[in-house]
């Protein structure tokens, strides 16, 4: 519930800041043909340290604006994560590292300048170990495999001049099969995009 109220907020201050801004001169039709200055890159950044899970995420992006209602783009997936389980007497029990690299694609429609839906394909190689502390059972490790996944999300997009803004979304692994590395909820992901 606090996240859907902070998201909301987040939406509505973009559109008030949207009605602040001086109105714009008429456009003047886009150049036809490849137009760098459309060109963005952002992406996110995921960092979460506590004694019990560690979570690194580092997944670029570089993307095109086609027009104000349309941008498309690309890029990488890499994450790691390391979760201690316990016994109730706080003694160590086993702990899994979990790794992630693969490859995405992503497409963003935008209603209006400040509110996006984006679908995003992506592959993702993923591969894992667990060791125990109970002195009886083997560590396990998980296989590598290629796991696919969908996600769906819709975001808002606070301006920061030209193709640059901060973002916010709020997403969901469509497939939901077993190995999804992104869990069965849906979650929230923050990042900026930078105009080139």
């Amino acid at each position: 519930m606090k996240y859907t109220l902070l998201f909301s907020l987040l939406v509505f201050a973009g559109l008030a800041h949207a009605q602040d801004q001086e109105p714009q001169p008429e456009k003047q039709e886009a150049p036809k043909g490849f137009d760098k200055s459309r060109l963005f890159i952002g992406g996110n950044l995921g960092l979460n340290f506590s004694s019990y899970y560690t979570l690194v995420n580092v997944s670029p992006q570089l993307g095109y604006r086609f027009n104000d209602y349309i941008a498309a783009g690309a890029g990488v997936n890499f994450i790691y994560s390391s979760q201690k389980d316990y016994y109730t007497n706080g003694v160590e029990y086993s702990r899994t590292n979990y790794g992630v690299a693969g490859l995405n694609i992503f497409g963003r429609v935008y209603p209006i300048q400040q509110v996006f839906l984006q679908l995003q394909p992506e592959m993702n190689y993923t591969w894992g170990k667990r060791k125990y502390y109970d002195g009886l059972t083997p560590p396990y490790k998980y296989n590598g495999e290629i796991t696919p996944s969908l996600l769906g999300g819709v975001g808002g997009a606070l301006s920061g001049g030209g193709n640059s803004a901060f973002i916010i979304m709020i997403q969901y692994d469509l497939l939901q099969n077993n190995r999804t590395p992104y869990g069965s909820r849906p979650f929230f992901s923050f990042g900026y995009n930078i105009g080139l």
